[in-house]
């Protein structure tokens, strides 16, 4: 049976956790809760028992500058958790610390390749040529573009690399976020809501509301409801095992 699933949610950045748990449970929405930096990361861990909810360890690029003192907790942490997000570069509002957050990012990817079997889900705003760059061609993991926003050509390289992508209920109701999923192949899809960072009904998407990315997709992808829910559920597994 297809479940609904969210591969990139910031458990730790919502107003009620108790409230959104419940939610989680009630849908049974598979979820990948990311953190943006290693504290959170294991403050979740702590408190956060919950079968549907996988914890995933973060450091934000935009983060980097400020918290560089938590950059030995990251490898300290890192050989024992799959899940790895948020991480990435971010060129719009983190270039002063451009240098840092490469870095940064090429260590992580190096220690990822050497571990291996890490899903990460990854930020790449105006630094998607860097990202996939230091990624390479041969991960021995699993990448997850979040919300991607490059250029078609280096998306086509993302896609020939094996790389996947999570889209939102923002990028469905936009021109250019519309134009990136139309390049998207069906296998490569994967679905996220970024919460607490996109809205629908001028709220803050949740777990209740991730039915709504599914009927956009339907209809953009000229398919039955439950045709992408089923595809979406097979790639999702796919990401896992």
């Amino acid at each position: 049976m297809a479940n609904l699933y969210d591969t990139h949610f910031h458990l730790d950045l919502q107003e009620s956790r108790n409230d959104i748990l419940n939610l989680i449970e009630i849908n049974k929405v598979y979820t990948i809760a990311v953190t943006n930096l290693p504290p959170l990361y294991e403050k979740l861990s702590r408190e956060v028992d919950n079968k549907y909810i996988r914890i995933a360890l973060g450091f934000h690029p935009e983060l980097i500058g400020q918290y560089q003192k938590y950059i030995p907790d990251m490898w300290r942490l890192l050989p024992n958790a799959k899940y790895i997000g948020e991480v990435g570069v971010d060129l719009k509002t983190g270039k002063d610390y451009k240098n840092l957050q490469i870095s940064f990012f090429e260590e992580l990817i190096n220690r990822c390749n050497v571990l291996g079997g890490k899903i990460l889900s990854v930020h790449s705003r105006s630094a998607a040529s860097e990202v996939t760059s230091i990624i390479g061609d041969n991960f021995n993991g699993k990448i997850v573009l979040h919300w991607y926003s490059g250029t078609k050509r280096i998306q086509e390289k993302a896609l020939e690399s094996g790389f996947y992508f999570s889209v939102n209920y923002t990028m469905l109701n936009s021109e250019s976020g519309r134009k990136i999923i139309t390049n998207i192949p069906n296998d490569r899809l994967l679905i996220e809501t970024d919460s607490p960072f996109t809205f629908i009904n001028k709220c803050v998407f949740s777990p209740k509301d991730i039915g709504h990315i599914v009927e956009s997709l339907a209809q953009m992808k000229n398919l039955d409801y439950h045709e992408i829910k089923d595809i979406l559920w097979q790639n999702f597994v796919r990401l896992i095992s």
